[in-house]
């Protein structure tokens, strides 16, 4: 997993007419916590935020104020509703060889059984235990062949080492169900035979 350098300011200001302002700066606000310290509200580039928040669980080196380097992953993104864009982010404090609890997304590959049947993912992320500075992206689950009534568990799902569970192994995150045969809606028949007349 590679960290993405990016420069933070600490803020002084608070509350939404701030907030608004910093944006309008193409700023992020956000809040850094962990370890027991202090919460530290910052500002972020938003650019440069958003394009690391394009991968999950990111690690980020925080350079603060131009002296202050430390490690943080996302925990919460904040984005508008409509436009997508940034509205606030918290970050939490890590230490390298720390073990910290993240969900990495969950993606199945291959082709399930003929006859239509459709793929359930029950969960889109799998809760896991990993070290900081080595947290997977994401895991890959073939569901090739599977029919319906077939389900993968988490403890089904192959992790990389030093990575572990962070829910009970028998958590069902994919389930394959039958495909259901459209039924015509009550009176639609009686309504074709009115037409016809």
């Amino acid at each position: 997993m590679s960290e993405v350098k990016i420069a933070a300011e600490t803020r002084t200001e608070f509350g939404k007419g701030a907030a608004r302002r910093i944006r309008r700066a193409d700023k992020v606000p956000g809040v850094l916590y962990g370890h027991g310290s202090d919460p530290i509200h910052l500002t972020f580039p938003g650019h440069e935020l958003l394009l690391a928040l394009r991968t999950p669980n990111v690690l980020i080196a925080l350079d603060i104020d131009g002296k202050s380097n430390e490690l943080a992953i996302p925990k919460a993104v904040q984005r508008d509703p409509l436009k997508g864009f940034l509205e606030h982010v918290d970050l939490q404090l890590v230490k390298r060889g720390e073990k910290v609890q993240v969900e990495i997304p969950v993606h199945a590959e291959g082709e399930l059984a003929p006859g239509g049947n459709l793929l359930e993912h029950v969960l889109d992320a799998l809760p896991v235990e990993a070290e900081a500075t080595h947290i997977p992206e994401n895991v890959t689950v073939s569901v090739e062949g599977l029919e319906a009534g077939a389900s993968v568990l988490a403890k089904d799902i192959k992790l990389p080492s030093g990575v572990t569970l962070a829910v009970e192994e028998d958590t069902v995150v994919l389930q394959v169900l039958a495909a259901q045969a459209e039924e015509a809606p009550e009176g639609a028949e009686e309504d074709e035979e009115a037409a016809e007349a």
